[in-house]
């Protein structure tokens, strides 16, 4: 259950806004990588009546520290879904449409268990699924093998992120509104905090709509990724560019949005600009396509200090920014549609009022059969950081008879120590 990898590339400190690079220093070492064992989803769910053989996975979408070292809370996305193509049409598939999304702690202490399984659930208490929920603002879903529709249900969600309070509730991010999520310490959906205007009609629990309205533009799949707590601060970061003013602005920009929210208030408090890299230098096998870009992770340093997990699905790294030296772009002029040039169409960091980035660590150079999707970080101390991928459940092909040809990628917790501490 236990495997050592060699490690590689590193810390730097570059003031640089929007831009890092690495000098050669002391580097980062894993001291734990271990594999969550694949669970049947049947085994763990079960209302789904046919699981197609899919095992357990997803779970590296979020990542956040349990009450006990070595033990950690995960959360899986919407669930095993994919794309085919029907007549030129490419369809957003969904082979187990009853999937509920869950909550799950897993130890590594003593190889890998899984101690505890919960799937969301609304205020009916029943379980809520994964699925689209309206039509115009997402994907139409359909069956397996993308000849059925299905219907919308405006209560699922896409889930990708985790954090636990001091007493004991959960709030995750998703992609679908993008949507904050409140959780109780049982799986029950408390309020879901979505865009003003969403106008999401029939969910089984609360619907509040204090986030700005602009992050309704949000590319498809490319919502709310990255989430980390501090006290009352929730953090928040959209995974990619908006679609503003259009999804050609967003394919070619480098310009995203971290957002603060007020637990105690229930609305956003903070709105700052996050400079992705530019593709050509941090990922040069795609090509320059810019919107490969990601954020898919946060994780809370200290004071206003944040770790971004940044990357493609070749390139993994780790920055850290200082908010507290950035600007609050909240109900200003980049929140309101009508703004030229937009913020997502910027080409100056000081324009676009960026922090500076810091490299922590190269998870492709220190763990090269990892990159991915690395989408969950955790810091459990100044010198030891934890991070997760997302193995999308295995979806590899499904046979004639609806069976799943497992891809074979595990769901993997890496354990790195770092050379210096980063308070």
């Amino acid at each position: 259950m236990f495997r050592l990898v060699s490690a590689g590339l590193a810390l730097a400190m570059i003031t640089v806004p929007g831009t890092a690079s690495a000098p050669p220093t002391r580097p980062p070492v894993v001291i734990n990588d271990v594999h969550i064992p694949p669970v049947p989803l049947g085994d763990l769910q079960r209302s789904i009546a046919d699981d197609r053989e899919v095992k357990l996975g997803g779970v590296g979408s979020g990542l956040f520290p349990a009450d006990r070292r070595g033990d950690y809370w995960m959360v899986t996305d919407r669930g095993p879904n994919g794309q085919v193509a029907v007549d030129g049409d490419k369809r957003r598939t969904f082979p187990i449409p009853e999937f509920a999304p869950a909550i799950v702690r897993v130890t590594t202490r003593f190889g890998v268990e899984i101690k505890k399984y919960v799937p969301l659930v609304g205020v009916s208490g029943k379980p809520i699924s994964g699925l689209s929920n309206q039509t115009g603002h997402d994907e139409a879903p359909y069956t397996w093998n993308g000849q059925e529709a299905l219907p919308y249900n405006p209560s699922g969600v896409d889930t990708e992120d985790i954090v636990r309070t001091s007493r004991g509730d959960f709030w995750l991010v998703e992609e679908y509104g993008p949507s904050l999520l409140h959780v109780s310490s049982q799986g029950r959906v408390l309020a879901r905090y979505v865009p003003k205007g969403l106008n999401l009609i029939g969910a089984d629990y609360p619907v509040k709509e204090t986030l700005p309205a602009i992050l309704a533009s949000r590319q498809q799949n490319r919502g709310f990724e990255g989430l980390a707590i501090d006290g009352d601060t929730l953090y928040l970061a959209v995974q990619s560019p908006l679609a503003n003013p259009d999804k050609k602005t967003a394919k070619s920009s480098r310009i995203g949005r971290i957002l603060t929210f007020s637990v105690r208030a229930g609305r956003a408090t903070g709105e700052y600009a996050y400079r992705f890299e530019d593709v050509a230098t941090f990922d040069p096998k795609v090509n320059g396509d810019q919107s490969e870009m990601k954020i898919s992770g946060l994780a809370h340093v200290g004071g206003r200090r944040l770790l971004v997990d940044e990357r493609t699905d070749n390139v993994a790294r780790i920055y850290e920014i200082d908010l507290a030296k950035a600007t609050n772009l909240l109900s200003g002029p980049y929140d309101s549609p009508s703004t030229t040039p937009s913020l997502e169409a910027q080409t100056d960091p000081a324009a676009a009022k960026v922090p500076a980035k810091s490299l922590v660590a190269d998870l492709s150079e220190i763990v090269p059969t990892l990159p991915g999707k690395v989408e969950g970080i955790a810091l459990l101390d100044p010198r030891t950081l934890v991070v997760a991928n997302d193995n999308d459940f295995g979806l590899g092909e499904f046979g004639a008879d609806g069976r799943l040809v497992d891809s074979g990628v595990a769901s993997r917790i890496v354990t790195i120590r770092l050379p210096r501490p980063l308070r």
